[in-house]
Protein backbone atom coordinates (compact mmCIF):
# COMPACT_ATOMS: atom_id res chain seq x y z
CA UNK A 1 0.00 0.00 0.00
CA UNK A 2 1.21 3.51 -0.88
CA UNK A 3 0.06 6.36 1.36
CA UNK A 4 0.41 10.14 1.12
CA UNK A 5 1.04 11.66 4.55
CA UNK A 6 0.34 15.41 4.68
CA UNK A 7 1.98 16.62 7.90
CA UNK A 8 4.09 19.72 8.53
CA UNK A 9 5.75 18.38 11.71
CA UNK A 10 8.78 16.33 10.61
CA UNK A 11 9.08 14.56 13.98
CA UNK A 12 5.45 13.42 13.91
CA UNK A 13 5.76 12.39 10.26
CA UNK A 14 8.96 10.41 10.87
CA UNK A 15 7.49 8.52 13.84
CA UNK A 16 4.25 7.70 12.03
CA UNK A 17 6.07 6.72 8.82
CA UNK A 18 8.22 4.28 10.80
CA UNK A 19 5.15 2.63 12.32
CA UNK A 20 3.34 2.40 8.98
CA UNK A 21 6.46 0.99 7.27
CA UNK A 22 6.49 -1.89 9.76
CA UNK A 23 3.02 -2.77 8.50
CA UNK A 24 3.98 -2.72 4.84
CA UNK A 25 2.84 0.81 4.03
CA UNK A 26 5.02 2.95 1.75
CA UNK A 27 4.73 6.56 2.91
CA UNK A 28 5.27 9.65 0.77
CA UNK A 29 5.57 12.73 2.99
CA UNK A 30 4.22 16.16 2.00
CA UNK A 31 4.84 19.08 4.37
CA UNK A 32 2.24 21.47 2.97
CA UNK A 33 -1.01 21.57 1.07
CA UNK A 34 0.79 22.63 -2.10
CA UNK A 35 3.22 19.70 -1.85
CA UNK A 36 0.31 17.33 -1.30
CA UNK A 37 -1.62 18.56 -4.33
CA UNK A 38 1.50 18.34 -6.49
CA UNK A 39 2.18 14.78 -5.30
CA UNK A 40 -1.33 13.72 -6.33
CA UNK A 41 -1.11 15.01 -9.91
CA UNK A 42 -1.43 12.22 -12.51
CA UNK A 43 1.71 13.41 -14.31
CA UNK A 44 3.76 13.10 -11.11
CA UNK A 45 2.46 9.59 -10.43
CA UNK A 46 2.75 8.29 -13.97
CA UNK A 47 4.16 4.77 -13.84
CA UNK A 48 3.94 4.59 -10.04
CA UNK A 49 1.56 2.66 -7.84
CA UNK A 50 -1.42 4.94 -7.06
CA UNK A 51 -1.95 6.19 -3.54
CA UNK A 52 -4.35 4.04 -1.55
CA UNK A 53 -5.06 6.69 1.08
CA UNK A 54 -4.29 10.34 1.88
CA UNK A 55 -3.69 11.01 5.58
CA UNK A 56 -4.36 14.73 5.87
CA UNK A 57 -3.44 16.86 8.89
CA UNK A 58 -5.58 20.01 9.03
CA UNK A 59 -3.00 22.32 10.61
CA UNK A 60 -0.87 23.07 7.56
CA UNK A 61 1.45 26.09 7.14
CA UNK A 62 0.30 27.32 3.73
CA UNK A 63 -3.45 26.73 3.68
CA UNK A 64 -6.26 25.28 5.75
CA UNK A 65 -6.56 21.50 5.60
CA UNK A 66 -10.24 21.76 4.75
CA UNK A 67 -9.35 23.74 1.62
CA UNK A 68 -6.76 21.12 0.72
CA UNK A 69 -9.35 18.36 1.06
CA UNK A 70 -11.71 20.14 -1.31
CA UNK A 71 -8.90 20.58 -3.86
CA UNK A 72 -7.88 16.93 -3.51
CA UNK A 73 -11.41 15.89 -4.38
CA UNK A 74 -11.16 17.83 -7.64
CA UNK A 75 -8.00 15.90 -8.57
CA UNK A 76 -8.64 12.36 -7.40
CA UNK A 77 -11.12 10.03 -5.69
CA UNK A 78 -8.38 8.59 -3.45
CA UNK A 79 -9.79 8.14 0.08
CA UNK A 80 -8.92 10.94 2.51
CA UNK A 81 -8.63 10.49 6.27
CA UNK A 82 -8.47 13.79 8.13
CA UNK A 83 -6.25 13.89 11.22
CA UNK A 84 -6.79 16.77 13.63
CA UNK A 85 -7.19 17.89 17.21
CA UNK A 86 -10.56 19.48 16.34
CA UNK A 87 -12.97 17.08 18.03
CA UNK A 88 -16.29 18.94 17.75
CA UNK A 89 -19.05 17.40 15.64
CA UNK A 90 -19.44 20.49 13.43
CA UNK A 91 -15.80 20.27 12.32
CA UNK A 92 -16.18 16.58 11.52
CA UNK A 93 -19.33 17.12 9.50
CA UNK A 94 -17.64 19.96 7.60
CA UNK A 95 -14.76 17.61 6.72
CA UNK A 96 -17.13 14.88 5.53
CA UNK A 97 -19.08 17.38 3.44
CA UNK A 98 -15.84 18.35 1.69
CA UNK A 99 -15.25 14.74 0.69
CA UNK A 100 -13.25 13.20 3.53
CA UNK A 101 -13.88 9.48 4.01
CA UNK A 102 -12.99 9.37 7.68
CA UNK A 103 -11.91 11.63 10.52
CA UNK A 104 -9.39 10.76 13.27
CA UNK A 105 -8.96 12.96 16.33
CA UNK A 106 -5.58 13.41 18.04
CA UNK A 107 -4.29 11.79 20.13
CA UNK A 108 -5.14 8.54 18.38
CA UNK A 109 -4.19 4.89 18.81
CA UNK A 110 -1.96 3.75 15.94
CA UNK A 111 -3.78 0.42 15.81
CA UNK A 112 -7.08 2.21 15.26
CA UNK A 113 -5.51 4.43 12.63
CA UNK A 114 -4.15 1.40 10.76
CA UNK A 115 -7.57 -0.26 10.88
CA UNK A 116 -9.20 2.83 9.41
CA UNK A 117 -6.54 3.14 6.70
CA UNK A 118 -7.11 -0.45 5.60
CA UNK A 119 -10.90 -0.07 5.81
CA UNK A 120 -11.12 2.96 3.50
CA UNK A 121 -8.56 1.42 1.17
CA UNK A 122 -10.50 -1.84 0.82
CA UNK A 123 -13.72 -0.02 0.11
CA UNK A 124 -12.20 2.26 -2.53
CA UNK A 125 -10.52 -0.58 -4.43
CA UNK A 126 -13.61 -2.77 -4.37
CA UNK A 127 -11.99 -5.53 -2.34
CA UNK A 128 -15.06 -5.75 -0.16
CA UNK A 129 -18.04 -7.63 -1.41
CA UNK A 130 -20.40 -5.38 -3.40
CA UNK A 131 -24.17 -5.74 -3.19
CA UNK A 132 -25.92 -7.38 -6.12
CA UNK A 133 -27.23 -5.03 -8.73
CA UNK A 134 -30.82 -4.03 -8.01
CA UNK A 135 -33.22 -1.54 -9.53
CA UNK A 136 -33.68 1.84 -7.90
CA UNK A 137 -35.06 1.64 -4.39
CA UNK A 138 -37.65 4.30 -3.58
CA UNK A 139 -38.13 5.17 0.07
CA UNK A 140 -40.58 8.04 0.29
CA UNK A 141 -38.85 11.10 -1.16
CA UNK A 142 -35.53 9.25 -1.28
CA UNK A 143 -34.28 7.20 -4.24
CA UNK A 144 -31.31 4.90 -3.78
CA UNK A 145 -29.50 3.29 -6.73
CA UNK A 146 -27.08 0.62 -5.51
CA UNK A 147 -25.41 -0.27 -8.85
CA UNK A 148 -24.45 3.34 -9.58
CA UNK A 149 -24.22 4.46 -5.92
CA UNK A 150 -26.50 7.40 -6.65
CA UNK A 151 -28.87 9.04 -4.21
CA UNK A 152 -31.54 11.62 -4.90
CA UNK A 153 -34.27 13.40 -2.94
CA UNK A 154 -37.34 14.51 -4.88
CA UNK A 155 -35.34 13.89 -8.06
CA UNK A 156 -32.39 16.07 -7.03
CA UNK A 157 -29.03 14.29 -6.77
CA UNK A 158 -27.29 14.31 -3.38
CA UNK A 159 -23.52 13.85 -3.20
CA UNK A 160 -22.48 11.44 -0.46
CA UNK A 161 -19.10 10.13 0.63
CA UNK A 162 -18.43 6.38 0.38
CA UNK A 163 -19.12 5.76 4.04
CA UNK A 164 -22.29 7.87 4.02
CA UNK A 165 -23.64 5.91 1.07
CA UNK A 166 -22.70 2.56 2.62
CA UNK A 167 -24.38 3.52 5.88
CA UNK A 168 -27.55 4.64 4.11
CA UNK A 169 -27.59 1.51 1.93
CA UNK A 170 -27.26 -0.72 4.98
CA UNK A 171 -30.18 0.91 6.79
CA UNK A 172 -32.24 0.85 3.58
CA UNK A 173 -31.91 -2.93 3.38
CA UNK A 174 -34.59 -3.24 6.06
CA UNK A 175 -36.58 -0.04 6.60
CA UNK A 176 -38.08 0.12 10.06
CA UNK A 177 -35.66 -2.44 11.49
CA UNK A 178 -33.19 -1.26 14.11
CA UNK A 179 -29.50 -1.84 13.31
CA UNK A 180 -27.28 -2.02 16.37
CA UNK A 181 -24.32 0.34 16.60
CA UNK A 182 -21.87 -2.56 16.74
CA UNK A 183 -23.44 -4.17 13.67
CA UNK A 184 -23.27 -0.94 11.68
CA UNK A 185 -19.66 -0.32 12.64
CA UNK A 186 -18.75 -3.91 11.73
CA UNK A 187 -20.48 -3.86 8.33
CA UNK A 188 -19.68 -0.31 7.20
CA UNK A 189 -16.26 0.27 8.77
CA UNK A 190 -15.17 -3.39 8.93
CA UNK A 191 -13.77 -2.87 12.39
CA UNK A 192 -14.75 -3.30 16.01
CA UNK A 193 -12.65 -0.43 17.38
CA UNK A 194 -14.56 1.40 20.10
CA UNK A 195 -13.37 4.78 18.82
CA UNK A 196 -15.42 4.32 15.63
CA UNK A 197 -18.65 4.94 17.54
CA UNK A 198 -18.18 8.71 17.47
CA UNK A 199 -17.48 8.54 13.74
CA UNK A 200 -20.82 6.75 13.27
CA UNK A 201 -22.67 9.57 15.04
CA UNK A 202 -20.98 12.16 12.86
CA UNK A 203 -21.86 10.28 9.66
CA UNK A 204 -25.50 9.99 10.72
CA UNK A 205 -25.63 13.73 11.44
CA UNK A 206 -24.00 14.47 8.09
CA UNK A 207 -26.47 12.23 6.23
CA UNK A 208 -29.43 13.92 7.86
CA UNK A 209 -28.10 17.30 6.85
CA UNK A 210 -27.26 16.43 3.25
CA UNK A 211 -30.53 14.61 2.59
CA UNK A 212 -32.60 17.33 4.24
CA UNK A 213 -34.70 14.57 5.81
CA UNK A 214 -33.80 14.63 9.51
CA UNK A 215 -36.61 12.24 10.44
CA UNK A 216 -35.52 9.61 7.91
CA UNK A 217 -32.85 8.13 10.19
CA UNK A 218 -34.15 7.62 13.71
CA UNK A 219 -31.90 7.18 16.73
CA UNK A 220 -32.99 4.31 18.96
CA UNK A 221 -31.43 5.29 22.25
CA UNK A 222 -29.01 2.76 23.63
CA UNK A 223 -29.35 0.47 20.61
CA UNK A 224 -28.63 2.00 17.22
CA UNK A 225 -30.43 3.48 14.21
CA UNK A 226 -33.25 2.66 11.82
CA UNK A 227 -34.59 4.07 8.57
CA UNK A 228 -38.11 5.44 8.98
CA UNK A 229 -40.31 5.64 5.88
CA UNK A 230 -44.06 6.40 5.89
CA UNK A 231 -45.95 3.11 5.39
CA UNK A 232 -47.62 4.37 2.21
CA UNK A 233 -44.21 4.94 0.60
CA UNK A 234 -42.40 1.70 1.45
CA UNK A 235 -41.51 -0.60 -1.36
CA UNK A 236 -40.52 0.09 -5.01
Amino acid sequence: MRLLLVEDDDHVAAALSAVLAKHGVEVVHARSGEEALHALLPAVNKGKEPFSVVLLDLGLPDQDGYQVCGKIRRITSTPVIMVTARADVRSRIHGLNLGADDYVVKPYDTGELLARIHAVSRRSTGDEQSPAAEPAQRLGRLTLELPTRRVSVDGTAVQLTRKEFDLLALLAQRPGVVFGREQIISEVWRTSWEGTGRTLEVHVASLRGKLGLPALIETVRGVGYKLVVPAAHQGP
